[in-house]
């Protein structure tokens, strides 16, 4: 089975495999990656956080988890330029420096195997993990408590004062959502790292899971203008127009399609 037949195979699970699907992302990148090799390894990780977790009930576990993490060297990858090895499992497990998405995803599948309740949260720009029911988020990046007005400056930060704090943020993040996340992140760190050809993988799987956006075919269109695939970029640039909201997006894509050589067709 190829990768990304596996990585949807993950998906098809009852419950789906998160944290598998995710190592079959880095295994599309990289064919010397093994992923039950990983797996196995893993469970050497969960028995090293789980003797010294605290004895508490598992609802009060969470934070002590990642604490546990941070203490054996897990952390926010910070360097600059950004590597794709950032949000790539198989490195970050390695490594221990990861985007916080990565990291939370390693939170996540440690949580799972001890049975402490936790779920991922699509924060803007910076994934957060949650305990169901309480009153605060967790950073995957050291386990630090966010309440509601740490989330408004962490969001402020980000993108400015003039970004309100939403209840569409701190929503749980369903597996289909956290990988799509995980993949435009891979496809934006390809790109800025000129791999296109990797970029495009990463956008292909983007676009493959659903519920795509205008910016996601404009993603590949773009890799495709890099690449010289006129009628590839075409297909995309005309899906993006037909979801675009923007009027000044859609004259725009309007203009760029006028300077397309029109598509040729192959006997």
């Amino acid at each position: 089975m190829k990768p990304r037949q596996a990585f949807f195979a993950c998906l098809h699970r009852s419950p789906p495999a998160l944290f598998e699907a995710a190592l079959w992302i880095a295994a599309e990148h990289d064919r010397d990656v093994d992923v039950p090799a990983l797996l196995r390894d893993f469970r050497d990780l969960q028995q090293r956080v789980s003797h010294d977790l605290p004895m508490l009930p598992v609802s009060e576990l969470a934070q002590p988890l990642l604490r546990q993490l941070n203490d054996l060297g897990f952390a926010q990858d910070d360097a600059t330029p950004l590597r794709p090895r950032a949000a790539l499992l198989d490195k970050v497990l390695v490594g221990k420096r990861g985007q916080p998405l990565a990291l939370g995803l390693i939170a996540l599948e440690l949580a799972r195997g001890l049975e402490i309740p936790m779920v991922g949260v699509n924060f803007p720009g910076h994934f957060l993990l949650k305990v169901p029911g309480a009153d605060h988020l967790l950073d995957p990046c050291g386990g630090r408590r966010l309440y509601p007005h740490d989330c408004r400056d962490l969001l402020h930060r980000q993108y400015g004062a003039n970004m309100p704090l939403k209840a569409e943020h701190l929503v749980n993040a369903e597996p289909l959502q956290m990988l799509q996340r995980l993949s435009r992140n891979l496809r934006q760190l390809h790109l800025a790292n000129d791999d296109y050809i990797a970029a495009l993988i990463d956008a292909e799987r983007v676009l493959e899971l659903g519920n795509a956006s205008a910016a996601d075919y404009l993603a590949r269109a773009s890799l495709y203008q890099r690449l010289d695939c006129p009628n590839a970029e075409r297909f995309d640039l005309e899906h993006a127009l037909m979801l675009s909201e923007d009027p000044i997006q859609r004259l725009r894509l309007t203009e760029r399609l006028g300077h397309l050589p029109p598509n040729s067709i192959v006997h």
